[in-house]
């Protein structure tokens, strides 16, 4: 289950990979995307090596206003955050990739310790590293984990004071109804006296969402487009980027930003022991991001056993961040 060890006479730090991303398992996943009925890629697939990189890149577009409009908020509020929150056992830090977020908060919430959380342990080790020799003195439990299957954390994270951390609006991408389980596992998780702080995005002017996820420059089209080069490299199959392009749209009834890839053309994929045929104009789905106001989102923490809620936001209304506890 991982190994353990001892780093100088510091603190220790432990890296457990709780989920293996078994090929079989993925290639049976994305089988059943490409083959149903209205066809998808599931949004993990975007994550290749190029795909995290290009992820990084989007955030750094001047559409692309979440990533930096919360963390004004987190710049802005954070004494009011830590007056809600009170103190921090274990810091979890759900999809913590490079840890910077959680990073940025430690001189404010002081956590005792700090469990971040990904898919890939992987990808972790080397912002692992790096806090480690900044916070000799914190104890590090990095864990490899699907967490939206189910929270099961190991016994060495501290039960006392549990604050998750789910920074990005994450879990946009999760319809309302698929929210709920999660959030429901995390307000279990959290014990009596512990709590979530969450970004979420907000809704807003369509042409401003739709151009966060279709900057000018080209690299949301190119994030999307290298999934299929993605999954090409995972099942063999023999999608080509030329015949596809991206599309992003709002839907404002289920208040959700859909983002899909269109078939330029007539094209015939082969896949293992298979081929589809799209027409020009048929769509692959690729991702939803849905879009909260203050009270839909503060309604659904309810539902999910949360009572004493605040937020925060930014001056223009766009993006907030929400401290939930038991």
């Amino acid at each position: 289950m991982g190994h353990m060890h001892g780093v100088s006479n510091h603190t220790q730090v432990q890296f457990h990979q709780l989920h293996s991303e078994s090929s079989t398992a993925s290639h049976k996943e994305i089988m059943e995307g490409l083959t149903a009925e209205s066809p998808y890629i599931h949004p993990k697939f975007f994550y290749d090596r190029l795909g995290s990189t290009l992820f990084d890149a989007i955030t750094l577009t001047p559409e692309y206003y979440p990533t930096r409009t919360e963390s004004e908020i987190f710049r802005t509020h954070i004494d009011a955050m830590v007056d809600h929150i009170g103190p921090v056992g274990a810091m979890i830090d759900l999809g913590a990739a490079d840890c910077r977020k959680a990073e940025s908060l430690f001189p404010a919430l002081l956590p005792q310790q700090y469990v971040p959380i990904d898919i890939s342990v992987d990808y972790m080790r080397t912002a692992v590293a790096r806090l480690e020799s900044s916070y000799p003195m914190m104890p590090i439990i990095a864990l490899g984990l699907d967490f939206s299957d189910r929270m099961v954390l190991p016994a060495d994270v501290r039960m006392q004071n549990r604050l998750f951390f789910y920074p990005g609006s994450s879990i946009g991408n999760l319809s309302p109804d698929d929210a709920l389980p999660l959030l429901r596992s995390l307000r279990d998780a959290c014990g009596q006296d512990g709590g979530m702080l969450i970004g979420i995005d907000r809704v807003k002017d369509a042409s401003i969402l739709v151009n966060a996820y279709d900057d000018r420059l080209g690299i949301t089209s190119a994030f999307n487009l290298n999934a299929l080069r993605h999954i090409n490299d995972m099942i063999g199959s023999d999608f080509d980027v030329d015949d596809w392009r991206h599309v992003a749209l709002f839907d404002e009834n289920r208040s959700r930003i859909e983002m899909h890839l269109e078939a330029r053309r007539d094209v015939s994929v082969r896949m293992p022991a298979t081929t589809r045929q799209f027409n020009a104009g048929e769509r692959l789905h690729t991702e939803y991001s849905y879009k909260y106001t203050p009270e839909s989102f503060t309604a659904l923490l309810r539902k999910a056993g949360f009572q004493n809620i605040a937020h925060w936001t930014d001056p223009r209304d766009w993006f907030s961040v929400f401290s939930a506890r038991g």
